[in-house]
Protein backbone atom coordinates (compact mmCIF):
# COMPACT_ATOMS: atom_id res chain seq x y z
CA UNK A 1 0.00 0.00 0.00
CA UNK A 2 3.23 2.36 0.40
CA UNK A 3 4.21 4.73 -2.56
CA UNK A 4 7.12 6.41 -0.76
CA UNK A 5 5.81 9.57 -2.10
CA UNK A 6 4.59 12.89 -0.66
CA UNK A 7 0.59 14.12 -1.24
CA UNK A 8 0.39 17.30 -2.51
CA UNK A 9 -3.28 18.21 -3.77
CA UNK A 10 -4.33 15.13 -4.09
CA UNK A 11 -1.42 14.29 -5.99
CA UNK A 12 1.26 11.53 -4.84
CA UNK A 13 4.50 13.34 -6.00
CA UNK A 14 8.13 11.27 -6.09
CA UNK A 15 11.39 12.67 -5.32
CA UNK A 16 14.67 12.31 -6.32
CA UNK A 17 16.38 11.77 -3.00
CA UNK A 18 15.23 9.07 -0.90
CA UNK A 19 15.48 8.40 3.02
CA UNK A 20 15.33 5.02 4.33
CA UNK A 21 12.78 4.32 7.69
CA UNK A 22 14.20 2.49 10.50
CA UNK A 23 11.88 0.27 11.85
CA UNK A 24 11.74 -1.71 15.24
CA UNK A 25 11.17 -4.57 13.90
CA UNK A 26 10.17 -5.45 10.35
CA UNK A 27 11.40 -4.24 6.66
CA UNK A 28 12.51 -0.51 6.02
CA UNK A 29 10.71 1.69 3.37
CA UNK A 30 12.47 4.00 1.49
CA UNK A 31 10.00 7.27 1.27
CA UNK A 32 10.77 10.61 -0.78
CA UNK A 33 12.64 13.44 1.01
CA UNK A 34 10.86 16.71 0.83
CA UNK A 35 12.45 19.81 -0.36
CA UNK A 36 11.52 23.33 -0.56
CA UNK A 37 10.03 23.02 -4.02
CA UNK A 38 7.66 20.47 -2.52
CA UNK A 39 6.56 22.92 0.14
CA UNK A 40 5.84 25.51 -2.21
CA UNK A 41 3.55 23.31 -4.35
CA UNK A 42 1.82 22.18 -1.15
CA UNK A 43 1.64 25.92 0.39
CA UNK A 44 0.12 27.46 -3.12
CA UNK A 45 -2.55 24.48 -3.64
CA UNK A 46 -3.25 25.35 0.19
CA UNK A 47 -3.72 29.22 -0.26
CA UNK A 48 -6.09 27.91 -3.70
CA UNK A 49 -8.17 25.73 -1.55
CA UNK A 50 -8.89 28.60 1.60
CA UNK A 51 -10.40 30.20 -0.80
CA UNK A 52 -13.57 28.22 -1.14
CA UNK A 53 -12.59 26.35 2.16
CA UNK A 54 -12.49 29.24 4.20
CA UNK A 55 -15.90 29.85 3.34
CA UNK A 56 -17.50 26.46 3.21
CA UNK A 57 -20.44 25.48 5.56
CA UNK A 58 -19.77 24.15 9.04
CA UNK A 59 -21.46 20.71 7.55
CA UNK A 60 -19.76 20.62 5.07
CA UNK A 61 -15.97 21.08 6.56
CA UNK A 62 -18.22 18.28 9.70
CA UNK A 63 -18.74 15.84 6.90
CA UNK A 64 -14.90 16.16 5.89
CA UNK A 65 -13.94 15.38 9.04
CA UNK A 66 -16.46 12.47 9.97
CA UNK A 67 -15.60 11.01 6.35
CA UNK A 68 -11.98 10.85 7.41
CA UNK A 69 -12.46 9.02 11.03
CA UNK A 70 -14.17 6.81 8.69
CA UNK A 71 -11.57 6.49 6.42
CA UNK A 72 -9.17 6.17 9.01
CA UNK A 73 -11.27 3.55 10.60
CA UNK A 74 -11.00 1.35 7.20
CA UNK A 75 -7.52 1.51 7.20
CA UNK A 76 -7.41 0.64 10.59
CA UNK A 77 -5.46 -2.87 10.42
CA UNK A 78 -2.98 -1.55 8.22
CA UNK A 79 -2.15 1.22 10.24
CA UNK A 80 -1.85 -1.11 13.19
CA UNK A 81 0.76 -3.32 11.31
CA UNK A 82 3.30 -0.84 10.20
CA UNK A 83 2.76 1.84 12.75
CA UNK A 84 4.23 -1.32 15.53
CA UNK A 85 6.76 -2.02 13.26
CA UNK A 86 8.16 1.78 13.02
CA UNK A 87 7.79 2.88 16.57
CA UNK A 88 8.12 -0.02 18.75
CA UNK A 89 4.54 0.25 20.12
CA UNK A 90 1.88 -2.63 20.53
CA UNK A 91 -1.20 -3.42 18.76
CA UNK A 92 -3.23 -2.32 22.08
CA UNK A 93 -1.41 1.20 21.96
CA UNK A 94 -2.00 1.55 18.27
CA UNK A 95 -5.76 0.64 18.01
CA UNK A 96 -6.74 2.66 21.07
CA UNK A 97 -4.60 5.88 19.91
CA UNK A 98 -6.03 5.49 16.39
CA UNK A 99 -10.19 5.56 18.66
CA UNK A 100 -8.20 8.69 20.24
CA UNK A 101 -7.91 10.06 16.71
CA UNK A 102 -11.06 9.61 15.06
CA UNK A 103 -13.00 10.03 18.26
CA UNK A 104 -11.53 13.45 17.80
CA UNK A 105 -12.77 13.94 14.40
CA UNK A 106 -15.93 13.00 14.97
CA UNK A 107 -16.04 15.55 18.28
CA UNK A 108 -14.83 18.43 16.55
CA UNK A 109 -17.50 17.32 13.78
CA UNK A 110 -20.01 17.50 15.95
CA UNK A 111 -18.69 21.20 18.18
CA UNK A 112 -18.48 23.23 15.05
CA UNK A 113 -22.06 21.88 14.08
CA UNK A 114 -23.27 23.62 17.16
CA UNK A 115 -21.25 26.49 16.53
CA UNK A 116 -21.02 28.35 19.74
CA UNK A 117 -17.07 27.77 19.13
CA UNK A 118 -17.53 31.04 16.38
CA UNK A 119 -18.11 33.29 20.19
CA UNK A 120 -20.61 35.50 17.57
CA UNK A 121 -21.84 38.69 19.05
CA UNK A 122 -24.34 41.49 17.62
CA UNK A 123 -24.46 44.96 18.66
CA UNK A 124 -27.57 46.40 16.50
CA UNK A 125 -27.44 49.60 14.58
CA UNK A 126 -28.80 52.58 16.96
CA UNK A 127 -29.52 55.00 14.25
CA UNK A 128 -31.13 57.18 16.81
CA UNK A 129 -28.67 57.32 19.59
CA UNK A 130 -27.60 60.93 20.52
CA UNK A 131 -24.94 62.72 19.81
CA UNK A 132 -23.66 60.44 17.30
CA UNK A 133 -25.45 57.23 16.16
CA UNK A 134 -24.46 53.31 16.58
CA UNK A 135 -23.46 51.14 13.46
CA UNK A 136 -24.65 47.85 12.90
CA UNK A 137 -21.42 45.49 14.38
CA UNK A 138 -21.37 41.92 13.95
CA UNK A 139 -18.37 39.59 15.08
CA UNK A 140 -17.74 35.79 14.48
CA UNK A 141 -14.31 33.83 14.35
CA UNK A 142 -12.70 33.45 10.91
CA UNK A 143 -9.93 31.38 9.87
CA UNK A 144 -6.69 32.19 9.40
CA UNK A 145 -5.24 30.41 6.22
CA UNK A 146 -3.05 27.47 5.57
CA UNK A 147 -1.85 25.65 8.46
CA UNK A 148 1.42 23.81 8.47
CA UNK A 149 1.02 20.70 10.69
CA UNK A 150 4.22 19.10 12.17
CA UNK A 151 3.93 15.12 13.16
CA UNK A 152 4.91 13.92 16.19
CA UNK A 153 7.23 11.28 17.24
CA UNK A 154 5.59 9.76 20.30
CA UNK A 155 2.03 9.69 18.57
CA UNK A 156 1.98 8.62 15.57
CA UNK A 157 -2.25 9.17 15.16
CA UNK A 158 -3.22 11.34 17.77
CA UNK A 159 -0.73 14.05 17.49
CA UNK A 160 0.24 13.72 13.73
CA UNK A 161 -0.79 13.35 10.17
CA UNK A 162 -4.74 13.25 11.27
CA UNK A 163 -4.00 14.36 14.96
CA UNK A 164 -5.11 17.43 16.67
CA UNK A 165 -3.80 20.06 14.89
CA UNK A 166 -4.95 18.39 11.42
CA UNK A 167 -8.54 18.03 13.02
CA UNK A 168 -8.90 21.84 14.71
CA UNK A 169 -7.55 23.42 11.48
CA UNK A 170 -9.73 21.43 9.28
CA UNK A 171 -12.72 22.38 11.67
CA UNK A 172 -12.07 25.97 11.76
CA UNK A 173 -11.96 26.58 8.02
CA UNK A 174 -8.01 26.65 7.41
CA UNK A 175 -5.98 23.81 4.52
CA UNK A 176 -3.53 21.78 6.33
CA UNK A 177 0.39 21.69 4.99
CA UNK A 178 1.35 18.07 7.19
CA UNK A 179 5.06 17.58 7.62
CA UNK A 180 5.57 13.95 8.21
CA UNK A 181 7.65 12.39 10.94
CA UNK A 182 10.67 10.51 10.08
CA UNK A 183 10.21 7.89 13.02
CA UNK A 184 7.15 6.65 11.20
CA UNK A 185 6.56 7.80 7.41
CA UNK A 186 4.57 4.47 6.79
CA UNK A 187 2.07 5.27 8.92
CA UNK A 188 2.00 8.81 7.69
CA UNK A 189 1.29 7.72 4.70
CA UNK A 190 -1.50 5.41 5.01
CA UNK A 191 -3.34 7.91 7.25
CA UNK A 192 -2.76 10.39 4.36
CA UNK A 193 -3.99 8.34 1.85
CA UNK A 194 -7.04 7.78 4.28
CA UNK A 195 -7.74 11.89 4.27
CA UNK A 196 -6.93 11.92 0.44
CA UNK A 197 -9.78 9.28 -0.24
CA UNK A 198 -12.03 11.49 1.87
CA UNK A 199 -10.93 14.49 0.87
CA UNK A 200 -12.21 13.02 -2.87
CA UNK A 201 -15.28 11.64 -1.89
CA UNK A 202 -16.65 14.82 -0.32
CA UNK A 203 -15.39 17.27 -3.07
CA UNK A 204 -13.56 19.89 -1.23
CA UNK A 205 -10.65 21.72 -3.18
CA UNK A 206 -7.52 19.12 -3.44
CA UNK A 207 -5.32 22.04 -1.82
CA UNK A 208 -7.20 21.52 1.29
CA UNK A 209 -4.49 18.63 2.69
CA UNK A 210 -1.11 18.07 2.00
CA UNK A 211 1.79 15.60 3.24
CA UNK A 212 5.53 16.63 2.90
CA UNK A 213 7.31 14.24 3.95
CA UNK A 214 10.66 15.05 6.22
CA UNK A 215 14.32 13.73 5.61
CA UNK A 216 15.98 16.83 6.38
CA UNK A 217 15.86 19.52 8.57
CA UNK A 218 15.20 22.49 5.07
CA UNK A 219 11.38 20.86 4.92
CA UNK A 220 10.46 22.23 8.37
CA UNK A 221 12.35 25.69 8.05
CA UNK A 222 11.39 25.91 4.42
CA UNK A 223 7.58 25.41 6.01
CA UNK A 224 7.26 27.66 8.63
CA UNK A 225 8.73 30.47 6.60
CA UNK A 226 6.63 30.38 3.56
CA UNK A 227 4.87 33.22 3.01
CA UNK A 228 1.09 31.59 2.54
CA UNK A 229 1.79 29.60 5.98
CA UNK A 230 -0.56 31.56 8.16
CA UNK A 231 0.11 29.32 11.57
CA UNK A 232 1.62 26.55 12.70
CA UNK A 233 1.19 23.59 14.82
CA UNK A 234 3.96 21.75 16.29
CA UNK A 235 4.69 18.85 19.33
CA UNK A 236 8.23 18.12 19.87
CA UNK A 237 11.52 18.78 21.66
CA UNK A 238 12.26 21.87 23.25
CA UNK A 239 15.14 22.67 21.24
CA UNK A 240 13.39 21.93 17.71
CA UNK A 241 10.06 23.71 18.12
CA UNK A 242 12.17 27.03 19.83
CA UNK A 243 14.52 26.76 16.75
CA UNK A 244 11.02 27.04 14.30
CA UNK A 245 9.53 29.13 16.76
CA UNK A 246 12.42 31.63 16.49
CA UNK A 247 12.22 31.48 12.72
CA UNK A 248 8.42 32.32 12.78
CA UNK A 249 9.16 35.03 14.58
CA UNK A 250 11.59 36.27 12.52
CA UNK A 251 9.64 36.43 9.26
CA UNK A 252 8.74 39.44 7.29
CA UNK A 253 5.39 39.15 8.30
CA UNK A 254 6.08 36.76 11.48
CA UNK A 255 2.86 34.32 12.00
CA UNK A 256 2.02 32.40 15.99
CA UNK A 257 3.55 29.48 16.84
CA UNK A 258 1.28 26.94 18.41
CA UNK A 259 4.00 24.53 19.79
CA UNK A 260 3.73 22.45 22.65
CA UNK A 261 7.36 21.57 23.70
CA UNK A 262 7.27 19.33 27.04
CA UNK A 263 7.38 19.31 30.35
CA UNK A 264 8.77 17.49 33.86
CA UNK A 265 4.52 17.75 34.95
CA UNK A 266 5.86 18.13 38.69
CA UNK A 267 4.09 16.10 41.55
CA UNK A 268 3.67 18.25 45.27
CA UNK A 269 2.38 15.00 47.86
CA UNK A 270 1.22 16.89 50.72
CA UNK A 271 1.74 15.44 54.21
CA UNK A 272 -1.06 13.81 55.21
CA UNK A 273 -2.01 12.30 51.74
CA UNK A 274 1.53 11.00 52.28
CA UNK A 275 1.57 9.66 55.49
CA UNK A 276 -2.01 8.25 54.60
CA UNK A 277 -0.86 6.60 51.48
CA UNK A 278 2.26 7.39 50.22
CA UNK A 279 2.87 3.59 49.15
CA UNK A 280 -0.34 3.84 47.37
CA UNK A 281 1.19 6.66 45.63
CA UNK A 282 4.37 5.61 44.77
CA UNK A 283 2.99 2.44 42.97
CA UNK A 284 0.98 4.72 41.15
CA UNK A 285 3.56 6.98 40.23
CA UNK A 286 5.68 4.14 39.36
CA UNK A 287 2.94 2.93 36.84
CA UNK A 288 2.52 6.59 35.28
CA UNK A 289 5.91 7.17 35.02
CA UNK A 290 6.93 4.33 32.56
CA UNK A 291 3.62 4.27 30.50
CA UNK A 292 4.68 3.96 26.98
CA UNK A 293 8.37 4.05 28.39
CA UNK A 294 7.60 7.44 29.66
CA UNK A 295 7.13 8.82 25.84
CA UNK A 296 4.68 11.43 26.85
CA UNK A 297 4.74 14.56 27.39
CA UNK A 298 2.87 14.18 29.92
CA UNK A 299 4.78 12.32 31.98
CA UNK A 300 4.89 13.17 35.85
CA UNK A 301 9.13 13.08 36.12
CA UNK A 302 9.48 15.39 39.65
CA UNK A 303 7.91 13.79 42.87
CA UNK A 304 8.24 16.75 45.43
CA UNK A 305 7.68 15.85 49.06
CA UNK A 306 8.51 16.45 52.95
CA UNK A 307 11.76 14.33 53.70
CA UNK A 308 11.09 11.94 56.77
CA UNK A 309 9.82 8.31 56.92
CA UNK A 310 6.91 8.60 55.17
CA UNK A 311 9.14 9.52 52.39
CA UNK A 312 10.88 6.80 52.70
CA UNK A 313 8.12 4.83 52.25
CA UNK A 314 6.56 6.51 49.27
CA UNK A 315 10.07 6.06 47.49
CA UNK A 316 10.20 2.48 48.16
CA UNK A 317 7.12 2.14 46.83
CA UNK A 318 8.20 3.39 43.85
CA UNK A 319 11.41 1.74 43.74
CA UNK A 320 9.30 -1.09 43.48
CA UNK A 321 6.96 -0.73 41.40
CA UNK A 322 9.69 0.27 38.77
CA UNK A 323 11.91 -2.54 39.87
CA UNK A 324 8.66 -5.10 38.29
CA UNK A 325 8.71 -2.86 35.02
CA UNK A 326 11.09 -4.88 31.92
CA UNK A 327 13.21 -2.75 29.51
CA UNK A 328 11.30 -1.31 26.61
CA UNK A 329 11.40 -0.21 23.24
CA UNK A 330 12.26 3.28 22.75
CA UNK A 331 10.16 4.84 19.59
CA UNK A 332 13.78 5.48 17.94
CA UNK A 333 17.45 5.27 18.17
CA UNK A 334 18.09 9.50 18.81
CA UNK A 335 15.36 9.33 21.24
CA UNK A 336 17.24 6.55 23.42
CA UNK A 337 20.54 8.39 22.78
CA UNK A 338 18.71 11.38 24.12
CA UNK A 339 17.61 9.52 27.18
CA UNK A 340 21.44 7.99 27.99
CA UNK A 341 22.24 11.50 27.68
CA UNK A 342 19.36 12.87 30.12
CA UNK A 343 20.24 10.09 32.82
CA UNK A 344 23.70 11.23 32.86
CA UNK A 345 23.10 14.77 32.78
CA UNK A 346 20.54 14.25 36.43
CA UNK A 347 23.27 11.98 37.37
CA UNK A 348 26.32 14.35 37.38
CA UNK A 349 23.71 17.04 39.36
CA UNK A 350 24.87 17.80 42.77
CA UNK A 351 23.62 15.92 45.55
CA UNK A 352 21.50 13.42 43.52
CA UNK A 353 21.71 9.78 44.41
CA UNK A 354 20.73 7.32 42.18
CA UNK A 355 18.10 4.75 43.58
CA UNK A 356 17.85 2.44 40.72
CA UNK A 357 18.74 1.86 37.34
CA UNK A 358 20.41 0.02 34.77
CA UNK A 359 21.87 1.36 31.15
CA UNK A 360 20.99 -0.23 28.40
CA UNK A 361 22.99 0.41 25.26
CA UNK A 362 20.02 -0.51 22.80
CA UNK A 363 16.68 1.10 21.70
CA UNK A 364 15.57 -0.13 25.11
CA UNK A 365 15.07 1.75 27.92
CA UNK A 366 15.08 0.98 31.61
CA UNK A 367 13.57 3.02 34.07
CA UNK A 368 15.77 5.20 36.58
CA UNK A 369 14.80 6.48 40.15
CA UNK A 370 16.97 9.74 41.79
CA UNK A 371 16.67 11.55 45.07
CA UNK A 372 17.62 14.81 45.81
CA UNK A 373 17.27 17.58 48.42
CA UNK A 374 15.13 20.54 47.96
CA UNK A 375 18.29 22.95 48.41
CA UNK A 376 20.58 21.12 45.30
CA UNK A 377 17.32 20.97 43.37
CA UNK A 378 16.91 24.30 43.82
CA UNK A 379 20.50 25.15 42.58
CA UNK A 380 20.79 23.06 39.75
CA UNK A 381 18.59 24.07 36.94
CA UNK A 382 19.19 20.98 34.99
CA UNK A 383 16.97 19.10 37.50
CA UNK A 384 14.09 20.44 36.13
CA UNK A 385 14.47 20.19 32.31
CA UNK A 386 12.91 17.07 30.86
CA UNK A 387 14.26 13.82 30.57
CA UNK A 388 12.04 12.19 27.94
CA UNK A 389 11.75 8.55 28.97
CA UNK A 390 10.82 7.12 32.51
CA UNK A 391 13.36 9.00 34.55
CA UNK A 392 11.41 10.09 37.90
CA UNK A 393 13.34 11.90 40.59
CA UNK A 394 11.86 12.52 44.41
CA UNK A 395 12.67 15.73 45.61
CA UNK A 396 13.09 15.85 49.29
CA UNK A 397 12.35 19.30 51.06
CA UNK A 398 13.08 19.49 54.52
CA UNK A 399 9.29 21.48 55.07
CA UNK A 400 6.31 22.95 53.69
CA UNK A 401 8.16 26.40 53.37
CA UNK A 402 10.77 24.81 51.15
CA UNK A 403 7.78 22.84 49.05
CA UNK A 404 6.45 26.52 48.62
CA UNK A 405 10.30 27.54 47.40
CA UNK A 406 10.09 24.62 45.00
CA UNK A 407 6.30 25.36 43.28
CA UNK A 408 7.96 29.62 43.19
CA UNK A 409 11.06 27.75 41.05
CA UNK A 410 9.32 25.75 38.75
CA UNK A 411 8.85 26.50 35.00
CA UNK A 412 5.94 26.67 33.00
CA UNK A 413 4.35 22.86 33.13
CA UNK A 414 1.58 21.73 31.12
CA UNK A 415 0.25 20.09 34.32
CA UNK A 416 0.99 20.01 38.38
CA UNK A 417 -0.54 17.52 40.52
CA UNK A 418 -1.42 17.89 44.29
CA UNK A 419 -2.11 14.77 46.59
CA UNK A 420 -3.86 15.58 49.74
CA UNK A 421 -5.85 14.06 52.35
CA UNK A 422 -8.67 16.71 53.77
CA UNK A 423 -6.54 18.20 56.88
CA UNK A 424 -3.88 18.82 53.80
CA UNK A 425 -6.50 21.21 52.44
CA UNK A 426 -5.62 24.69 53.69
CA UNK A 427 -1.54 24.03 52.71
CA UNK A 428 -3.60 23.01 49.34
CA UNK A 429 -5.39 26.39 49.20
CA UNK A 430 -1.97 28.17 49.44
CA UNK A 431 -0.31 26.02 47.23
CA UNK A 432 -2.83 26.84 44.58
CA UNK A 433 -2.66 30.04 43.21
CA UNK A 434 1.22 29.62 42.49
CA UNK A 435 0.54 26.48 40.30
CA UNK A 436 -2.27 27.98 38.45
CA UNK A 437 0.38 30.31 37.12
CA UNK A 438 2.75 27.61 36.25
CA UNK A 439 0.27 24.92 34.18
CA UNK A 440 -2.25 24.51 31.91
CA UNK A 441 -3.53 21.77 34.00
CA UNK A 442 -3.92 20.99 37.59
CA UNK A 443 -4.87 17.62 39.09
CA UNK A 444 -6.09 16.60 42.55
CA UNK A 445 -5.06 12.71 43.87
CA UNK A 446 -4.41 10.73 40.36
CA UNK A 447 -1.67 11.09 37.48
CA UNK A 448 -1.66 13.26 34.11
CA UNK A 449 -0.53 10.00 31.88
CA UNK A 450 -3.60 10.53 29.85
CA UNK A 451 -5.07 13.78 28.36
CA UNK A 452 -9.35 13.93 27.54
CA UNK A 453 -10.13 14.83 24.74
CA UNK A 454 -13.05 17.14 25.39
CA UNK A 455 -14.44 20.61 25.84
CA UNK A 456 -13.20 21.61 29.04
CA UNK A 457 -9.36 19.96 28.74
CA UNK A 458 -6.77 22.42 28.58
CA UNK A 459 -3.27 20.70 27.36
CA UNK A 460 -0.63 23.43 26.91
CA UNK A 461 0.94 26.11 29.70
CA UNK A 462 3.42 28.81 29.75
CA UNK A 463 6.88 28.50 27.95
CA UNK A 464 9.06 26.27 28.27
CA UNK A 465 5.76 23.83 28.23
CA UNK A 466 4.41 25.70 25.12
CA UNK A 467 4.78 28.84 23.01
CA UNK A 468 1.54 29.83 23.44
CA UNK A 469 0.12 29.97 27.12
CA UNK A 470 -3.64 31.22 26.12
CA UNK A 471 -3.94 27.94 23.56
CA UNK A 472 -4.37 24.19 24.09
CA UNK A 473 -3.18 21.56 21.76
CA UNK A 474 -6.22 19.22 22.92
CA UNK A 475 -10.15 19.31 22.91
CA UNK A 476 -12.42 21.41 21.21
CA UNK A 477 -10.92 24.62 22.44
CA UNK A 478 -7.59 24.10 20.43
CA UNK A 479 -9.87 25.16 17.39
CA UNK A 480 -9.87 28.40 17.96
CA UNK A 481 -5.86 28.96 17.33
CA UNK A 482 -6.15 29.11 14.04
CA UNK A 483 -9.04 31.12 14.10
CA UNK A 484 -9.18 35.13 14.44
CA UNK A 485 -12.02 37.58 15.41
CA UNK A 486 -13.56 40.02 12.57
CA UNK A 487 -16.07 42.85 12.75
CA UNK A 488 -18.67 43.50 10.38
CA UNK A 489 -20.22 46.89 10.51
CA UNK A 490 -23.03 47.74 8.23
CA UNK A 491 -22.29 44.68 5.95
CA UNK A 492 -25.26 43.40 4.12
CA UNK A 493 -27.06 40.12 5.81
CA UNK A 494 -26.51 37.96 2.81
CA UNK A 495 -23.00 39.15 2.29
CA UNK A 496 -21.80 37.57 5.69
CA UNK A 497 -20.14 34.37 6.49
CA UNK A 498 -21.14 31.75 8.66
CA UNK A 499 -25.12 32.82 8.75
CA UNK A 500 -23.72 35.71 10.63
Amino acid sequence: MLTGKHLIAGEWVSAEATFASDPAHGTSHDFAIGTKAHVGAAAKAAEEAFTSFGWSSRSERAALLRRIADEIDARGDAITEIGTQETGLPDARLQGERGRTVGQLRLFADHIEQGDYLDQRHDPALPERAPLPRPDLRMIQRPLGPVAVFGASNFPLAFSVAGGDTAAALAAGCPVVAKGHPAHPGTGEIVAQAIDAAVKATGVHPGVFSLVQGGNLEVGASLVQHPLIRAVGFTGSLAGGRALFDLCARRDEPIPFFGELGSVNPMFLLPQATAARGAEIGAGWAGSLTMGAGQFCTNPGIAVVIDGPDADAFQSATEAGLAAIADQTMLTDGIADAYRNGVARVAAGTGVTQVMGTSCDTRAAAPYLFTVLGDDWLADHKLQEEVFGPLGIVVRVRDADQMFQIARAIEGQLTCTLHLDKGDKPMAQSLLPLLERKAGRLLANSFPTGVEVSDSMVHGGPYPASTNFGATSVGTLSIRRFLRPVCYQDIPADLLPEKL
